[in-house]
């Protein structure tokens, strides 16, 4: 999954000795290497050491395309992401073969988000999906059909790693989450069908059903939840649209009718770094010194609202109606953590935003750089006055919210679109090869 980890060191003299001595802490550098030899991806789940020549680094651990080795990690900032400040890190990304989520699992990731962009790349650029691929076009399979079976099983797959983590938390962690097709975002219910038939053929306690959160899709959160399915609300890039993800819950679950709402879950998805890509434009539009000076704050400070906001709307007397029956708050799961502006700190999108009943999705970079160099720190609520007032100042300037969050909605969903057509296109391609192969 290419996905890097560091780990801090003293004396890495012996393999076997740094990874069973926890008091040695090895530096290292443990990379998770997808290799390709002519055409063919290569499996193998040796390790092998290396000098690093760039750093100080004196012990580099490869480990490439695990074969369902479990090899030790030592524990990381992400335990302690957890179990000090109750923040679940989980991965943005997925790919085969899914027992390369192994010694992530160990470092102490605890969930896994996908998405249409992440598939793409996963299926279009490995031969690893190949071989089921070329089993569903013989069974004369549609193209999206097809599609969605190479997804369902990567999902079923990282369900079972994910299980224990799942079943140890008693329902409160340990997801997978699989997003309903992007063209449905404007379908009210399109959506509702989408999820239902996706949490069916998964058919996995712990997978989460991904659910845009635009105007349209708002009445299916309900409908979805109400059923006693679990949801992953994505896209959300503002306030007053997190507020009505938060009502759709809240109604879902008085409409369901059930004595037990214990198991039924949800994330709220809000979406961070491109706040501040589209924000910062606006701002160098505007060219004085004070919004010069705003740059890089506007999504961490809406961010930190959003967390005042959920305290808010799960406390009182309707949320402890619904607590007696059971029922779980629907975490905020911070989410578009990699940073876009390579001149910000590269940790910028999860320090700042660690809290309680919260959840960090990293890609690759974001996670590499945390648990390099992360501090590990109650933060999200830390100084709530100043990113009030960053909000505010933020308005006076011009920038207006609800443009910010429809414009990075439509994008958002756009790129989702993009990304499942260009993959079913690439699909069809295939498919037109293999058919002429087997003539």
């Amino acid at each position: 999954m290419s996905s890097i980890l560091k780990l801090s060191t003293t004396n890495p003299t012996h393999l076997s000795a740094s990874l069973e001595h926890r008091s040695l802490q090895p530096k290292c550098l443990i990379d998770f290497d997808c290799r390709t030899t002519f055409g063919r991806r290569v499996s193998s789940s040796k390790l092998f050491i290396r000098r690093n020549r760039d750093s100080r680094c004196s012990l580099v651990v490869r480990c490439s395309q695990l074969d369902g080795n479990r090899s030790e990690i030592k524990r990381t900032v992400l335990h302690d992401l957890y179990e000090r400040e109750g923040q679940s890190p989980w991965y943005d990304n997925l790919c085969r073969p899914v027992t390369d989520l192994l010694p992530l699992i160990a470092s102490g990731v605890r969930g896994v988000t996908s998405n249409p962009a992440i598939f793409q790349k996963a299926i279009s650029t490995s031969n690893a999906y190949n071989e089921q691929f070329r089993e569903l076009v013989q069974a004369v399979k549609n193209i999206e059909s097809a599609y969605w079976e190479l997804v369902v099983k990567d999902i079923q797959d990282a369900c079972k790693l994910f299980e224990s983590i799942y079943d140890q938390t008693d329902g409160g962690d340990g997801y997978v989450s699989v997003e309903v097709s992007p063209r449905l975002a404007d379908d009210t219910v399109g959506t509702v069908e989408a999820a239902k038939w996706l949490h069916k053929v998964v058919d996995r306690p712990n997978v989460y059903i991904k659910i845009p959160a635009t105007a349209e899709c708002i009445p299916s959160i309900k409908e979805v939840i109400s059923c006693g399915i679990s949801v992953n609300v994505t896209l959300i890039f503002s306030l007053a649209r997190y507020e009505a993800v938060i009502d759709a819950y809240l109604d879902g679950l008085e409409a369901s009718g059930l004595s037990d709402l214990s198991r039924i879950t949800s994330v709220a998805s809000f979406f961070v770094s491109r706040v501040d890509t589209l924000v910062d434009k606006m701002l160098e539009k505007v060219g004085t010194p004070e919004a010069l000076d705003l740059r890089g704050k506007a999504a961490n400070a809406q961010a930190a609202l959003a967390y005042q906001l959920y305290q808010k709307k799960f406390s009182g007397p309707r949320w402890e109606a619904l607590v007696r029956k059971g029922a779980k708050k629907q975490r905020l799961l911070w989410a578009s953590t990699s940073v876009k502006n390579p001149a910000y700190p590269d940790t910028l999108y999860v320090a700042p935003l660690i809290g309680p009943d919260t959840v960090s999705t990293m890609p690759d970079q974001a996670l590499h750089a945390f648990i390099d160099h992360g501090t590990v720190s109650r933060s999200i609520d830390s100084n709530a006055s100043e990113a009030e007032g960053i909000y505010s100042a933020l308005e006076k300037l011009g920038i207006d919210w609800g443009y910010v969050g429809s414009q990075l909605e439509v994008e958002g969903v756009d790129a989702f679109k993009n990304s499942f057509d260009s993959l079913l296109d690439s699909l069809q391609e295939k498919a037109n090869t293999l058919k002429l192969v087997s003539l």
